[in-house]
């Protein structure tokens, strides 16, 4: 079987959030059960600084009009998947993040930068690559949501194609007449295609079109077909009916693993938890706490944004510091919520740290060195920082939605006696509902034996790509119809001799 997974981020080749960690790791999973898949993503500076053996494969000139594309081959670091860049120096080579300017603002281009990818997303499927031609096509949130329709409307045979919604909220939303000028069809520009309150929509052309669509967790997946989540999308969501599922997202077990961790200034595990102090008193150090083995220390690295509750937590930041506890924040976002936390920072110096600003290797000592992970939101389609907090030994703190009710096991009465806890949860979007949690984590932490289990409880849970990965396998060969399954090795890409890299 042979799978093309497109993206439009992919660690470590380029990194925002949770979506370049599932997309790293998720191929990844699917070569391990024999899947002979292929990643393909934009080729930014970072994605060609990483790149292993990268090599000109084929020229992409005059594909939607951009003359200078081309198509790269390589492999992800300290892995044989075998990785495609989709190189548009007029596109994708400038300072920057993946989606906006330096200044934080979209690029204006976007449309087109994205559109672009899913064009040759489409071409690679249908055999742009003469000796590898793709069965499935997985296309990944907005970014690639033209991809399916572009398929769609090839009169060729065509591979099936999935569409996976990492998070509705985000919805590349474009005037018709942009989406026209990037050869969207007429008849596709109405409500029963991409046209969506007046604008085009990506996503909304990968959920309408795509033969199977996905969202990243169960809860989620029932949530989104209700009004209050659906925003706007749950009747279009109710219609695909048993086309449409939430299948869990996973953690990339070798990556977070702090056994292994060579971030780390010390190494634990559920058999042995000793280093986790050490990890803990570096943290402090590091962040200009005092160090205080027995101050519960709390961390956060979820984006500053609304729907991660940031706006809260600037709310309840003081109750933090009153009580005695430290606060250690790891994030960027929202440039007001981000100076609304400086401020408080600066008031309570012993108590809140402030970071501004995401580092992948700090983010695992946050994780080592935490007591407790603050992960509260609005909605979450999945959620990755709750799960590397229990992988970590630190508990996480939650509200009752998406992927954190299908993850996190709230310590009550009853689960406490039945020692199956995992960390806390709370109902209200208050900062009155993430108090009374930490309230409950704190009295908790006071009692060490007890504290100890839900640790080890939490280290215990299994939450590797192997159950996700064989439930994605079962959809592609549902829609092949494959009754039996085929499995052998995937071959890596020929990496004997390495090719030179692509000068930049």
């Amino acid at each position: 079987m042979r799978v093309l997974f497109v993206a439009s981020e992919a660690y470590p080749l380029a990194k925002t959030g949770g979506l370049g960690d599932v997309c790293r790791a998720l191929p990844n999973a699917l070569m391990e059960k024999g899947v002979d898949v292929r990643l393909l993503l934009p080729a930014y500076p970072s994605a060609l600084e990483t790149l292993v053996g990268g090599r000109v494969e084929a020229s992409l000139d005059g594909v939607l009009g951009v003359p200078d594309g081309r198509l790269i081959s390589g492999r992800l670091p300290n892995s044989h998947l075998p990785t495609w860049l989709v190189d548009a120096p007029s596109l994708y080579r400038r300072p920057g993040g993946p989606y906006t300017d330096e200044a934080g603002a979209d690029w204006a281009d976007n449309a087109l930068r994205f559109a672009y990818l899913s064009q040759v997303g489409a071409l690679i499927g249908l055999g742009l690559a003469a000796y590898w031609k793709a069965d499935v096509v997985h296309a990944n949130d907005w970014q690639t949501g033209l991809l399916p329709m572009m398929l769609r409307a090839d009169g060729r045979r065509r591979p099936r194609t999935v569409f996976t919604i990492h998070n509705l909220a985000f919805q590349g939303l474009f005037p018709l007449e942009t989406a026209r000028g990037l050869g969207v069809r007429d008849e596709d520009l109405t409500s029963d295609g991409c046209e969506f309150y007046g604008q085009a929509s990506f996503l909304k052309a990968g959920v309408r079109f795509a033969d199977r669509v996905t969202t990243v967790s169960p809860t989620y997946a029932r949530e989104i077909l209700t009004p209050d989540f659906g925003v706007g999308f749950d009747g279009l969501l109710r219609e695909r009916g048993a086309d449409f599922r939430g299948i869990l997202n996973g953690v990339e077990e070798a990556l977070w693993n702090p056994a292994t961790d060579p971030r780390l200034p010390a190494l634990f595990s559920a058999r042995d938890m000793s280093g986790k102090p050490a990890c803990k008193a570096a943290l402090q150090r590091e962040l200009g706490l005092p160090v205080a083995p027995d101050v519960p220390l709390v961390g956060f690295a979820s984006r500053l944004t609304q729907q991660k509750m940031a706006d809260v937590l600037v709310e309840a930041l003081p109750w933090f510091a009153k009580v005695g506890a430290q606060l250690a924040i790891v994030a960027q976002g929202d440039p007001a919520i981000a100076a609304a936390l400086a401020e408080v920072g600066r008031l309570y110096p012993d108590n809140l740290a402030v970071h501004i600003g995401y580092e992948e290797p700090l983010a695992h000592r946050l994780y080592a060195g935490a007591d407790m992970m603050l992960a509260p939101a609005r909605f979450e389609p999945c959620g990755l920082t709750q799960l590397y907090a229990m992988r970590y030994g630190a508990l996480p703190i939650v509200r009752r939605t998406g992927g954190l009710a299908d993850t996190v096991i709230d310590a009550d009465a009853e689960t406490l006696a039945a020692r199956t806890a995992t960390g806390f949860i709370f109902d209200e979007v208050t900062a009155g509902g993430m108090i009374g949690a930490a309230e409950r984590a704190f009295a908790l932490h006071r009692q060490p034996l007890a504290w100890r289990r839900l640790q080890l409880q939490a280290m215990g849970r299994d939450f590797g790509w192997d159950a996700s990965a064989t439930e994605y396998l079962r959809l592609y060969r549902d829609l092949l119809d494959l009754t039996e399954p085929r499995p052998r090795p995937a071959e890596p890409v020929d990496v004997a001799e390495e090719p030179p890299t692509i000068a930049l």
